[in-house]
Protein backbone atom coordinates (compact mmCIF):
# COMPACT_ATOMS: atom_id res chain seq x y z
CA UNK A 1 0.00 0.00 0.00
CA UNK A 2 -1.78 7.42 0.54
CA UNK A 3 -3.17 13.25 -2.92
CA UNK A 4 -4.62 17.05 -2.12
CA UNK A 5 -8.01 16.95 -0.84
CA UNK A 6 -9.10 13.27 -1.56
CA UNK A 7 -11.69 12.50 -4.40
CA UNK A 8 -13.80 9.53 -2.68
CA UNK A 9 -11.31 6.49 -3.57
CA UNK A 10 -14.41 4.29 -4.19
CA UNK A 11 -16.85 4.48 -6.90
CA UNK A 12 -20.41 3.34 -6.84
CA UNK A 13 -20.89 0.55 -9.52
CA UNK A 14 -23.11 2.99 -11.90
CA UNK A 15 -20.31 5.63 -11.68
CA UNK A 16 -17.71 2.76 -12.60
CA UNK A 17 -19.75 1.49 -15.31
CA UNK A 18 -19.72 4.52 -17.11
CA UNK A 19 -16.55 5.81 -16.70
CA UNK A 20 -15.48 2.58 -18.17
CA UNK A 21 -18.39 3.79 -21.27
CA UNK A 22 -16.77 6.84 -21.66
CA UNK A 23 -13.16 5.82 -21.77
CA UNK A 24 -14.07 3.09 -24.35
CA UNK A 25 -15.75 5.81 -26.60
CA UNK A 26 -13.02 7.71 -25.84
CA UNK A 27 -10.81 4.54 -27.18
CA UNK A 28 -12.66 4.58 -30.60
CA UNK A 29 -12.19 8.38 -31.20
CA UNK A 30 -8.68 7.61 -30.47
CA UNK A 31 -8.06 5.02 -32.91
CA UNK A 32 -9.43 7.24 -35.75
CA UNK A 33 -7.04 8.11 -38.57
CA UNK A 34 -5.66 11.63 -37.06
CA UNK A 35 -2.40 13.18 -37.52
CA UNK A 36 0.99 10.78 -38.37
CA UNK A 37 2.29 9.20 -35.45
CA UNK A 38 5.87 8.62 -34.79
CA UNK A 39 7.08 5.62 -36.56
CA UNK A 40 6.98 2.63 -35.00
CA UNK A 41 3.71 3.71 -33.00
CA UNK A 42 0.20 3.96 -33.98
CA UNK A 43 -2.58 6.74 -33.28
CA UNK A 44 -4.06 4.81 -30.96
CA UNK A 45 -0.74 5.54 -28.46
CA UNK A 46 -1.18 8.54 -28.25
CA UNK A 47 -3.42 9.02 -25.01
CA UNK A 48 -2.09 7.22 -21.89
CA UNK A 49 -4.83 5.85 -20.03
CA UNK A 50 -3.95 5.80 -16.50
CA UNK A 51 -6.04 5.49 -13.02
CA UNK A 52 -5.42 6.73 -9.73
CA UNK A 53 -6.94 4.90 -6.39
CA UNK A 54 -7.61 8.53 -5.17
CA UNK A 55 -4.40 7.72 -2.66
CA UNK A 56 -2.05 11.38 -2.52
CA UNK A 57 1.24 9.39 -3.85
CA UNK A 58 -0.21 7.87 -6.86
CA UNK A 59 -2.13 11.34 -7.76
CA UNK A 60 1.60 13.28 -7.25
CA UNK A 61 3.18 9.95 -9.29
CA UNK A 62 0.36 10.58 -12.21
CA UNK A 63 0.97 13.99 -12.04
CA UNK A 64 4.92 13.66 -12.75
CA UNK A 65 4.32 11.50 -15.54
CA UNK A 66 1.51 13.37 -17.05
CA UNK A 67 3.80 16.53 -17.78
CA UNK A 68 6.75 14.89 -19.16
CA UNK A 69 3.63 12.83 -21.42
CA UNK A 70 2.26 16.32 -22.76
CA UNK A 71 5.46 17.76 -23.27
CA UNK A 72 5.90 14.79 -25.49
CA UNK A 73 3.03 14.86 -27.58
CA UNK A 74 0.58 12.01 -25.36
CA UNK A 75 -2.22 12.62 -23.92
CA UNK A 76 -2.98 11.52 -20.06
CA UNK A 77 -6.20 10.20 -19.65
CA UNK A 78 -6.15 9.51 -15.43
CA UNK A 79 -9.55 7.32 -13.94
CA UNK A 80 -10.24 8.08 -10.49
CA UNK A 81 -10.74 4.03 -9.62
CA UNK A 82 -10.40 1.46 -7.09
CA UNK A 83 -7.70 -1.38 -7.37
CA UNK A 84 -9.91 -4.04 -8.13
CA UNK A 85 -11.52 -2.56 -10.72
CA UNK A 86 -8.16 -0.48 -12.13
CA UNK A 87 -6.58 -4.53 -12.52
CA UNK A 88 -9.90 -5.39 -14.35
CA UNK A 89 -9.12 -2.18 -16.31
CA UNK A 90 -5.64 -3.38 -16.99
CA UNK A 91 -6.70 -7.08 -17.78
CA UNK A 92 -9.45 -5.93 -20.40
CA UNK A 93 -7.16 -3.33 -21.92
CA UNK A 94 -8.86 -0.20 -20.45
CA UNK A 95 -6.44 1.16 -18.82
CA UNK A 96 -2.61 1.40 -20.18
CA UNK A 97 -0.35 1.84 -17.37
CA UNK A 98 -0.39 2.09 -12.97
CA UNK A 99 2.21 3.59 -10.97
CA UNK A 100 0.63 2.07 -7.78
CA UNK A 101 1.20 -1.33 -7.78
CA UNK A 102 2.35 -1.70 -4.02
CA UNK A 103 3.83 -4.70 -2.94
CA UNK A 104 3.84 -7.30 -1.23
CA UNK A 105 0.34 -5.35 0.11
CA UNK A 106 -1.27 -6.01 -3.40
CA UNK A 107 0.63 -9.71 -3.97
CA UNK A 108 -2.34 -12.03 -3.38
CA UNK A 109 -4.67 -10.11 -5.88
CA UNK A 110 -1.86 -9.03 -8.50
CA UNK A 111 0.53 -12.66 -8.58
CA UNK A 112 -2.12 -14.63 -10.16
CA UNK A 113 -2.57 -12.06 -13.03
CA UNK A 114 0.89 -11.65 -13.60
CA UNK A 115 1.71 -15.54 -13.44
CA UNK A 116 -1.26 -16.09 -16.11
CA UNK A 117 0.23 -13.35 -18.09
CA UNK A 118 -2.80 -10.94 -17.98
CA UNK A 119 -0.80 -8.41 -16.64
CA UNK A 120 3.04 -6.99 -17.47
CA UNK A 121 5.00 -6.04 -14.54
CA UNK A 122 7.56 -2.72 -15.60
CA UNK A 123 9.67 -2.26 -12.83
CA UNK A 124 9.84 -0.63 -10.11
CA UNK A 125 9.10 2.97 -9.80
CA UNK A 126 9.51 3.49 -6.06
CA UNK A 127 12.08 0.70 -4.13
CA UNK A 128 12.29 1.22 -0.48
CA UNK A 129 8.67 2.20 0.37
CA UNK A 130 6.99 0.91 3.64
CA UNK A 131 3.40 -0.10 3.85
CA UNK A 132 2.22 -2.02 7.41
CA UNK A 133 0.47 -1.27 10.14
CA UNK A 134 1.58 1.75 12.39
CA UNK A 135 0.08 4.04 15.59
CA UNK A 136 1.12 7.46 16.97
CA UNK A 137 4.26 7.50 19.25
CA UNK A 138 2.25 8.05 22.20
CA UNK A 139 1.05 4.79 21.89
CA UNK A 140 4.39 3.10 20.87
CA UNK A 141 6.10 5.18 23.67
CA UNK A 142 3.69 3.17 26.25
CA UNK A 143 5.08 -0.27 24.78
CA UNK A 144 3.18 -0.95 21.45
CA UNK A 145 5.99 -1.40 18.93
CA UNK A 146 5.01 -5.08 17.34
CA UNK A 147 1.78 -6.25 16.04
CA UNK A 148 2.03 -9.17 18.85
CA UNK A 149 1.33 -5.75 21.04
CA UNK A 150 -1.68 -4.71 19.70
CA UNK A 151 -3.42 -7.71 21.67
CA UNK A 152 -2.00 -6.70 25.29
CA UNK A 153 -4.12 -3.48 24.84
CA UNK A 154 -6.87 -4.48 22.85
CA UNK A 155 -9.53 -2.42 25.26
CA UNK A 156 -7.06 0.68 24.87
CA UNK A 157 -7.67 0.32 20.78
CA UNK A 158 -11.60 -0.67 20.95
CA UNK A 159 -10.16 -3.89 19.18
CA UNK A 160 -10.29 -1.81 16.23
CA UNK A 161 -7.76 -1.03 13.39
CA UNK A 162 -8.34 1.59 10.62
CA UNK A 163 -8.06 0.77 7.53
CA UNK A 164 -8.58 2.75 3.87
CA UNK A 165 -11.33 2.59 1.16
CA UNK A 166 -13.47 -1.21 0.82
CA UNK A 167 -11.76 -3.52 -1.66
CA UNK A 168 -8.89 -2.18 -1.20
CA UNK A 169 -5.83 -5.31 -1.03
CA UNK A 170 -4.30 -4.04 2.51
CA UNK A 171 -7.43 -4.05 3.71
CA UNK A 172 -8.37 -7.57 2.46
CA UNK A 173 -4.84 -8.37 4.18
CA UNK A 174 -6.55 -7.03 8.00
CA UNK A 175 -9.28 -8.89 7.39
CA UNK A 176 -7.32 -11.95 6.95
CA UNK A 177 -5.35 -11.23 10.04
CA UNK A 178 -8.40 -10.67 11.59
CA UNK A 179 -10.11 -13.93 9.87
CA UNK A 180 -6.86 -15.88 11.55
CA UNK A 181 -6.76 -14.30 14.76
CA UNK A 182 -3.23 -14.07 13.85
CA UNK A 183 -1.23 -12.01 16.89
CA UNK A 184 -3.97 -12.75 19.35
CA UNK A 185 -6.33 -10.55 17.69
CA UNK A 186 -9.53 -12.55 17.99
CA UNK A 187 -12.61 -10.45 18.19
CA UNK A 188 -10.74 -7.26 16.57
CA UNK A 189 -12.66 -5.51 13.80
CA UNK A 190 -11.68 -3.40 10.58
CA UNK A 191 -12.98 0.00 10.36
CA UNK A 192 -12.95 0.69 6.36
CA UNK A 193 -13.07 4.61 5.21
CA UNK A 194 -10.91 6.42 2.81
CA UNK A 195 -7.54 7.71 3.03
CA UNK A 196 -8.57 10.66 4.55
CA UNK A 197 -11.89 9.35 6.05
CA UNK A 198 -8.87 7.26 8.01
CA UNK A 199 -6.47 10.50 8.65
CA UNK A 200 -9.52 12.05 10.13
CA UNK A 201 -9.81 9.83 12.91
CA UNK A 202 -5.84 9.48 13.78
CA UNK A 203 -5.66 13.42 13.86
CA UNK A 204 -8.86 13.35 16.15
CA UNK A 205 -7.33 10.93 18.60
CA UNK A 206 -4.47 12.01 18.90
CA UNK A 207 -5.76 15.35 19.95
CA UNK A 208 -6.75 13.73 23.42
CA UNK A 209 -4.06 11.47 23.00
CA UNK A 210 -6.69 8.46 22.53
CA UNK A 211 -4.86 4.98 21.50
CA UNK A 212 -5.21 4.11 17.31
CA UNK A 213 -4.15 1.72 14.94
CA UNK A 214 -4.18 2.69 11.23
CA UNK A 215 -2.51 1.29 7.80
CA UNK A 216 0.47 3.36 6.89
CA UNK A 217 2.64 3.81 3.99
CA UNK A 218 5.99 5.85 3.21
CA UNK A 219 6.00 7.87 0.59
CA UNK A 220 2.97 10.04 1.75
CA UNK A 221 2.54 13.49 4.05
CA UNK A 222 0.84 11.61 6.94
CA UNK A 223 4.08 11.06 7.77
CA UNK A 224 5.47 14.94 8.50
CA UNK A 225 1.89 15.68 9.37
CA UNK A 226 1.52 12.67 12.32
CA UNK A 227 4.28 11.50 14.93
CA UNK A 228 3.33 7.85 13.86
CA UNK A 229 5.88 4.33 14.48
CA UNK A 230 5.20 1.72 11.99
CA UNK A 231 4.79 -1.62 14.11
CA UNK A 232 7.52 -4.58 13.24
CA UNK A 233 7.25 -8.31 13.41
CA UNK A 234 4.50 -9.21 10.53
CA UNK A 235 5.99 -11.67 8.13
CA UNK A 236 2.54 -12.95 6.96
CA UNK A 237 0.56 -9.85 6.04
CA UNK A 238 3.01 -6.88 5.04
CA UNK A 239 5.86 -8.51 5.33
CA UNK A 240 9.14 -7.90 7.62
CA UNK A 241 11.46 -4.88 7.96
CA UNK A 242 8.44 -3.03 9.03
CA UNK A 243 6.24 -3.42 6.30
CA UNK A 244 9.63 -2.71 3.31
CA UNK A 245 7.81 -2.17 0.44
CA UNK A 246 8.36 -1.59 -3.37
CA UNK A 247 5.86 0.54 -5.70
CA UNK A 248 5.74 -0.47 -9.03
CA UNK A 249 4.77 -0.23 -12.52
CA UNK A 250 2.29 -1.87 -14.35
CA UNK A 251 0.88 -2.24 -17.94
CA UNK A 252 -1.73 -4.17 -19.85
CA UNK A 253 -0.42 -7.21 -21.50
CA UNK A 254 1.25 -6.08 -24.53
CA UNK A 255 1.32 -2.50 -24.28
CA UNK A 256 5.17 -1.47 -24.42
CA UNK A 257 5.43 -3.69 -27.31
CA UNK A 258 2.37 -1.91 -29.08
CA UNK A 259 3.84 1.72 -27.90
CA UNK A 260 7.03 0.91 -27.56
CA UNK A 261 8.06 4.84 -27.11
CA UNK A 262 5.92 5.92 -24.69
CA UNK A 263 6.57 2.23 -23.13
CA UNK A 264 10.45 3.12 -22.62
CA UNK A 265 9.30 6.06 -20.91
CA UNK A 266 7.57 4.16 -18.15
CA UNK A 267 10.17 1.45 -18.07
CA UNK A 268 12.53 4.37 -16.92
CA UNK A 269 10.28 6.36 -14.54
CA UNK A 270 11.58 6.27 -11.11
CA UNK A 271 10.41 8.33 -8.18
CA UNK A 272 11.84 8.58 -4.31
CA UNK A 273 10.33 9.26 -1.18
CA UNK A 274 11.84 12.92 -0.67
CA UNK A 275 10.43 14.20 -4.09
CA UNK A 276 6.48 12.75 -3.65
CA UNK A 277 6.64 14.17 0.27
CA UNK A 278 7.63 17.58 -1.42
CA UNK A 279 4.88 17.50 -3.98
CA UNK A 280 2.26 16.02 -1.38
CA UNK A 281 3.24 18.72 0.79
CA UNK A 282 2.35 21.61 -1.78
CA UNK A 283 -0.84 19.63 -2.60
CA UNK A 284 -1.85 18.67 1.19
CA UNK A 285 -0.33 21.96 2.70
CA UNK A 286 -0.68 24.40 0.04
CA UNK A 287 -4.07 23.28 -1.18
CA UNK A 288 -1.49 23.39 -4.93
CA UNK A 289 -3.21 21.46 -7.61
CA UNK A 290 -0.96 18.32 -8.54
CA UNK A 291 0.40 19.15 -11.51
CA UNK A 292 1.43 22.35 -9.42
CA UNK A 293 2.68 21.10 -7.00
CA UNK A 294 4.63 18.22 -9.26
CA UNK A 295 5.44 21.12 -11.97
CA UNK A 296 7.67 22.75 -9.58
CA UNK A 297 9.64 19.86 -8.30
CA UNK A 298 10.50 18.87 -11.60
CA UNK A 299 11.96 22.13 -12.85
CA UNK A 300 13.68 21.87 -9.15
CA UNK A 301 15.10 18.77 -10.49
CA UNK A 302 16.00 18.20 -14.31
CA UNK A 303 18.44 15.61 -13.66
CA UNK A 304 15.62 13.16 -12.83
CA UNK A 305 14.03 13.64 -15.99
CA UNK A 306 17.00 13.70 -18.19
CA UNK A 307 17.22 9.83 -16.70
CA UNK A 308 13.89 9.39 -17.59
CA UNK A 309 14.08 10.15 -21.36
CA UNK A 310 17.13 8.30 -22.38
CA UNK A 311 16.40 6.85 -25.70
CA UNK A 312 13.04 8.45 -25.89
CA UNK A 313 11.43 10.86 -28.34
CA UNK A 314 8.69 12.70 -28.64
CA UNK A 315 5.79 10.94 -30.34
CA UNK A 316 7.03 12.68 -33.11
CA UNK A 317 10.21 11.50 -33.09
CA UNK A 318 12.10 14.73 -31.95
CA UNK A 319 14.56 15.20 -29.34
CA UNK A 320 12.60 14.75 -26.18
CA UNK A 321 15.02 16.60 -23.67
CA UNK A 322 14.31 19.77 -25.88
CA UNK A 323 10.42 19.23 -25.42
CA UNK A 324 10.56 18.80 -22.08
CA UNK A 325 12.56 21.86 -21.36
CA UNK A 326 10.48 23.92 -22.89
CA UNK A 327 7.16 22.92 -20.81
CA UNK A 328 9.55 23.55 -17.51
CA UNK A 329 10.24 26.84 -19.19
CA UNK A 330 6.56 27.96 -19.50
CA UNK A 331 4.66 29.58 -16.64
Amino acid sequence: MNHPSRYPARLAHGAIRRAFLALAAGAAMIAAPASPAHAGEPESCRAVRMADPGWTDIGAANALAGIVLDALGYEQKVLPLSVPITYAGLQKGQIDVFLGNWMPAQRQLVAPLLKAGTIDFVHANLPGAKFTLAVPDYVARAGVRTFSDLAKHADRFDRKIYGIESGAPANQSIKKMLAAQSYGLGGWTLVESSEQGMLSQVARKGRSAEWIVFLAWEPHQMNNTYKLVYLDGDDLYFGPKFGSASVNTVARRGYRAACPNVGRLFAQIEFSAPLEHAIMADMLDKKQPARAAALRQLRARPELVTAWLAGVTTRAGGDAASAVRARLAQP
